[in-house]
């Protein structure tokens, strides 16, 4: 018969009812492959459980309560004791990952966080074993599947953003308080905890500009077909003039692109490396079973232990003006001389246009045009000067269009 490995559970919301389940299932065969047979030896939630029993009767920790705190103290007094942990807390990561991987090493246990990032996607795995030797120079992720489910609907049937949105809710894609989600913060804590791991660096949440997609409507998904573009929220992590940019906000990509074809509520990850050129790892991104069999797998890995993540070596500077090709969209009054006076300013801001269209005449005319690659600070210099002009009937839309091929 073998031992028994007990797993104090904090939290039994859907991921942690999800994974009480999936371990009881699960048991007979992780006990095939590690020797041991899991557990749920203790529950800790709002009215139920103490800490320190749960504690004193558990190998490891798996915390799945959400939040701050009391999180944070609890995995910090976890670890303290001795116990593995494992959680799916990417907010707690972003905010106080490098303290709690420091009391990780110092008491020489595991922190381990695969579903804090991708559900159900292995990417925390690959960049911490198998792309472990890889230079990694850039990553872009689709790491939100309520915006991406958001997005794709809009792109399917033409809804605005609100009615999108109302059908995510309907679906349970959707908190009934989606704001972390549709202003990008979720996948900026996300690509915090993802740039930590491939560039070896510490990124602070706060370090990392994020925009959402309340502000697109059906026409910049229309116009965007004609232009041969889908529209996605990318968070993208990547080595720039010796330092690190990591940036989340709508991004236009061309049909060739791998992200371009991820779909509805799955999320992906795309890596580019000289030694690998680039690999794309996708899958359900969110949902109780999807993120509670990602937190059993960070289980099973604690049970036949590697090291957890190594102190920081590097200390690169945070860049925070790139390069980027760019839709944008002017409605303007159809009258002589306005694509003159756009053509002037952009072009002593230094842009060229790489593609064009024009729709309806008179005082509704909507021009918009794909630019070729600029830093964004000119680009958001030249969007300024046209806000300004007499003829432009309400604030240009610019999004960030991601023109790599692979």
């Amino acid at each position: 018969m073998p031992d028994p490995f007990r797993i104090g559970l904090l939290g039994r919301g859907t991921v942690g009812g999800a994974f009480a389940d999936l371990v009881a299932q699960r048991a007979d065969h992780v006990a095939n492959i590690t020797g041991l047979r899991p557990e749920v030896t203790g529950v800790l939630r709002r009215n139920e459980g103490d800490f320190d029993d749960i504690l004193d009767n558990a190998d490891l920790v798996v915390e799945l309560m959400g939040g701050l705190e009391p999180a944070r103290e609890y995995v910090v007094r976890a670890m303290a004791a001795g116990k593995h942990v494992v959680t799916a807390n990417k907010q707690l990561l972003a905010e106080h990952g490098e303290e709690l991987w420091t009391v990780a090493r110092e008491h020489g246990v595991q922190l381990r966080f695969e579903a804090a990032v991708g559900g159900v996607v292995p990417v925390v795995r690959v960049l911490q074993e198998s792309l472990a030797g890889a230079h990694v120079e850039r990553l872009h992720g689709i790491v939100n599947g309520t915006t991406n489910f958001i997005l794709s609907r809009m792109a399917e049937t033409g809804a605005e953003y609100a009615d999108a949105l109302a059908e995510a809710q309907a679906l349970g894609y959707a908190e009934a308080d989606p704001t972390d989600d549709v202003t990008g913060k979720d996948a900026a804590a996300k690509m915090a905890i993802l740039a930590r791991l491939a560039f070896d660096t510490p990124v602070a949440l706060s370090e990392i500009p994020y925009e959402g997609i309340e502000h697109l409507t059906a026409d910049d998904l229309e116009y965007a077909r004609e232009l041969g573009l889908g529209l996605k929220l990318i968070g993208t992590a990547e080595r720039v003039d010796g330092g690190l940019s990591v940036r989340v906000h709508p991004a236009f990509l061309y049909g060739a692109h791998p992200l371009a074809s991820i779909n509805g509520p799955f999320n992906a990850v795309t890596i580019e490396s000289p030694a690998i050129t680039e690999i794309t790892l996708s899958g359900p991104g969110a949902g109780g079973p999807q993120t509670a069999s990602a937190v059993l797998g960070d289980v099973i890995s604690a049970m036949i232990p590697p090291a957890s993540t190594p102190e920081p070596s590097a200390r690169l500077a945070i860049v925070a003006d790139v390069t980027s090709a760019f839709y944008l969209h002017v409605e303007v009054a159809d009258e002589p001389g306005v694509l003159a006076q756009l053509a002037q300013i952009l072009g002593q801001e230094g842009i060229s246009v790489k593609s064009f269209v024009q729709k309806g005449l008179g005082s509704n005319a909507r021009l918009v045009m794909v630019l070729h690659p600029v830093l964004e600070s000119q680009l958001f210099a030249a969007v300024e000067l046209i806000a300004g002009l007499e003829f432009v009937r309400s604030r240009p839309r610019a999004i960030r269009v991601i023109d790599e091929e692979f």
